[in-house]
C-alpha cells in the first residue's frame, strides 16, 4: 500500500465522522427552521395568503388566549429543538440561520409576558384598518380569488369578537390603552364605520372586478361581495365602535406612561431590549437621546447662521412653521414634488450602491381613511410575487403642516435608500430560508432608515439650507424620540414635558408633534429603534473607514450591510468586523498579484 493512500485512506477515516455530523446538525437546523415557518404561516392565515396560500386567504387569525397559548407551547419546544444544535457542527454559511433563528425566539419570549393582545392598536393602525393593508398587496385575478376574499369578510365578526374578549382581559387587568390617544382611535373606528358599503375600504376589490373574466361573473362578484360587507363587516364595525365608546373609553387608563401599568416598568425595560436590539436599559437611552439633542441643536444653529436668518432659533422656526415659500398648495403638487425627489435620488443610487433590488416601487398618498391620525409618511412593503410592489406613502392631509424643507429627508428614509431599498434587497435574498426574507429587526429597518437620510448629504440631495435643516429637523426627532419615549414610559414625564423636546429643538409642524407624541404613547418603545440603529451603522461605518482608509469602498460597505437581510445589531457588528478583516485580506492579496505581474 502507497505512503499517499494509507494518507488518503488516514485522513477520510478523519473527515468523514465530521460531515456526518455537519449533515446531521444542517437537517436537524432545515427541519426546525421549515416547522418554525409552517407555525407561524398557521398561525397568521393573512402573511400566508400574501406568500401565496390559496387556501389560506378563505380565513382571518385566531388570536383568542387559547392559540396564543398553544404558539407559546410551540415556541418553547422550538427553542428546546435549537438549543440541541451544535453551533461548532454547522458548516459555516448556515451560522448565521443558527444565530438569527435563535434570536428570533429568545425575542418572542423577551415579550411574552406583556401580552400585547389585550391592546391590539396604537394610535394609527390596528386589527380594525390592518385588513387593508393585505387586500391593497393582493392580486385579484380568477373568480376564486374573489371568492376567497369573500369567505375571509364573513370571518370578520368572529375575529373582531375575539379581539374584544382580549380588550375586556385588559380592562379587568388594568393594562388598557392611555385615554389620551382615544379621541383618534375612536375617531379612526367612526370613519370606517359609518360609511355605504360601496365606499368601505375593504370593499376596493368589489369596485373594481379584472374586466378580464365575464361580465355576468362580474356582476355576482360585485353583488355578493357588497353583501357580505353589508352583513358581516359594517355590523361588527358598528359593534366594535358601541364597545369603544361605552365600555372601552371609560377605562382607558388616565396616565400616558406604561410604567402606570402593572409591571409597566418592567415591561418597558423588555421593549428597549426588543427594539434596540441591544441590552441597554431606559436611563442609557436616554442619557444618549439628551447628548445627541445638544450636538444636532449646534448644527442647527451653524445652518440659521448659514441662511443669514436675523432672529433668534424660535423666531427662526416659526418663519419655518408659517412662510407659505415653505409648502404646497394642493395635495398633487406635494405628491408631485416628493415623486420629483425619488428620481433624482434613483439617479443618484449605483454610484453608493453595488447592488440594487429589482422590485419598483412609487408615491402615493396616505389613504384617506387613515390620514388624520397618520404619520407623515411611511413605507409600503410591494411583493414580488404578488405582482405589487412597493409605496413610499406620503401624508397629504392639512398641507400647512407639510413643509417641503422635510421632504428631501422623508423620501430618502420611506424610499431609496432607505426602507424600499433594504426591504426589497432582504426579500430577494436566494437560496436562503423563508424567514430571512422577511425579517425585521426595527434597530437595523430604522436604523438604516435614518442612515439613509444623511447619507442624502453626500448624495448630493439637500439642495438648499433649509433642506438641510429639514434634515436636522427629522434627525432632532429622532433624538427627541429617546428623550421624549423613555420619559414618558419609565419616568413618569407629562405629555407637555415630552412634546416641549421637539417644539423647542425642531421645525415639525404642530400637527406633527401631536401625532407623533400619540405615537410614542401608543408604541412605547419603538420610537428607540431608529436613533440606535443609526448610532450603530455609523459607528461601524467609522471602523471599516478607520481600518481601511483610502481603501474603503462604500458601495462594498453598503453592500456588507444590506445583502445578508436584515439583522439584529450585534449581529451586525460581528459581520461587519468580519467584513473589514476580508477587505484587509482581499486588498493584500490584490497588491499581491500586482506586484507579481
Amino acid at each position: 500500500m502507497s505512503r499517499f493512500f494509507i494518507l488518503a485512506f488516514s485522513l477520510c477515516l478523519f473527515t468523514l465522522p465530521v460531515a456526518a455530523q455537519e449533515d446531521k446538525s444542517s437537517a436537524l437546523l432545515e427541519n426546525l427552521i421549515e416547522d418554525m415557518h409552517a407555525a407561524d404561516m398557521a398561525a397568521d392565515p393573512v402573511a400566508a395568503g400574501l406568500e401565496g396560500d390559496k387556501a389560506a386567504r378563505r380565513r382571518l387569525p385566531d388570536v383568542s388566549p387559547e392559540a396564543k397559548r398553544k404558539i407559546s407551547q410551540q415556541d418553547e419546544a422550538f427553542r428546546a429543538r435549537w438549543e440541541s444544535i451544535s453551533l461548532s457542527d454547522l458548516p459555516d454559511d448556515e451560522k448565521l440561520n443558527y444565530a438569527l433563528v435563535g434570536w428570533t425566539l429568545s425575542q418572542k419570549a423577551l415579550l411574552a409576558p406583556i401580552d400585547g393582545s389585550r391592546i391590539p392598536f396604537n394610535n394609527d393602525s390596528g386589527f380594525y384598518n390592518g385588513l387593508t393593508y393585505s387586500v391593497r398587496n393582493t392580486r385579484f385575478d380568477t373568480e376564486a380569488d374573489y371568492r376567497d376574499y369573500i369567505a375571509r369578510l364573513r370571518d370578520v365578526p368572529r375575529y373582531f369578537d375575539q379581539h374584544i374578549s382580549n380588550m375586556r382581559r385588559g380592562m379587568a387587568g388594568g393594562y388598557t390603552a392611555p385615554a389620551a390617544i382615544m379621541p383618534g382611535v375612536v375617531k379612526g373606528v367612526h370613519n370606517i364605520t359609518h360609511i355605504t358599503a360601496e365606499n368601505h375600504p375593504l370593499a376596493a376589490p368589489f369596485m373594481t372586478v379584472n374586466s378580464r373574466l365575464p361580465e355576468s361573473q362580474r356582476s355576482k362578484i360585485k353583488s355578493d361581495g357588497l353583501a357580505v360587507i353589508r352583513r358581516s363587516v359594517l355590523p361588527s364595525y358598528k359593534k366594535l365602535l358601541a364597545f369603544m365608546e361605552t365600555e372601552y373609553v371609560p377605562a382607558a387608563r388616565p396616565k400616558i406612561g406604561l410604567s402606570s401599568t402593572p409591571g409597566g416598568r418592567a415591561n418597558y425595560a423588555r421593549l428597549v431590549k426588543y427594539y434596540t436590539t441591544l441590552d441597554m436599559k431606559p436611563e442609557q437611552v436616554h442619557k444618549i437621546g439628551q447628548a445627541e439633542v445638544k450636538r444636532i441643536r449646534s448644527e442647527m444653529n451653524a445652518i440659521i447662521s448659514e441662511t443669514g436668518f436675523d432672529g433668534t432659533f424660535a423666531e427662526f422656526l416659526v418663519f419655518l412653521r408659517t412662510d407659505p415659500q415653505f409648502y404646497a398648495t394642493s395635495r398633487e403638487d406635494l405628491l408631485k414634488e416628493a415623486s420629483y425627489i425619488a428620481k433624482r435620488i434613483d439617479g443618484k443610487m449605483p454610484e453608493f450602491f453595488g447592488t440594487l433590488p429589482r422590485l419598483s416601487y412609487g408615491v402615493i398618498a396616505v389613504p384617506a381613511e387613515l390620514e388624520q391620525n397618520y404619520t407623515t409618511g411611511r413605507y409600503f412593503g410591494g411583493n414580488a410575487k404578488q405582482g405589487k410592489a412597493g409605496n413610499y406613502v406620503v401624508n397629504t392631509y392639512d398641507l400647512p403642516q407639510r413643509p417641503l424643507y422635510n421632504l428631501p429627508a422623508l423620501t430618502l428614509h420611506e424610499g431609496v435608500p432607505g426602507h424600499h431599498h433594504q426591504i426589497s434587497l432582504a426579500a430577494e435574498q436566494e437560496d436562503v430560508p423563508e424567514f430571512r426574507q422577511n425579517l425585521y429587526p426595527h434597530a437595523f429597518g430604522e436604523g438604516w432608515g435614518l442612515y439613509a437620510e444623511k447619507l442624502g448629504v453626500e448624495m448630493g440631495i439637500y439642495r438648499t439650507p433649509y433642506e438641510q435643516f429639514g434634515r436636522l429637523t427629522y434627525e432632532m426627532w429622532r433624538a427627541c424620540r429617546l428623550v421624549m419615549d423613555t420619559g414618558m414610559h419609565y419616568m413618569d414625564w407629562t405629555r407637555d414635558k415630552a412634546e416641549s423636546c421637539l417644539r423647542e429643538n425642531s421645525a415639525l409642524a404642530e400637527h406633527n408633534i401631536k401625532t407623533e407624541t400619540d405615537r410614542y404613547i401608543a408604541w412605547p418603545g419603538q420610537a428607540l429603534a431608529y436613533k440606535m440603529g443609526e448610532l450603530k451603522i455609523l459607528e461601524l461605518r467609522k471602523r471599516a473607514e478607520t481600518a481601511l482608509g483610502a481603501d474603503f469602498d462604500i458601495r462594498r460597505f453598503h453592500d456588507a450591510v444590506l445583502v445578508d437581510g436584515a439583522v439584529p445589531l450585534n449581529i451586525l457588528e460581528t459581520r461587519i468586523d468580519d467584513w473589514i478583516v476580508f477587505e484587509s485580506d482581499r486588498l493584500t492579496n490584490d497588491d499581491a498579484e500586482d506586484e507579481d505581474g
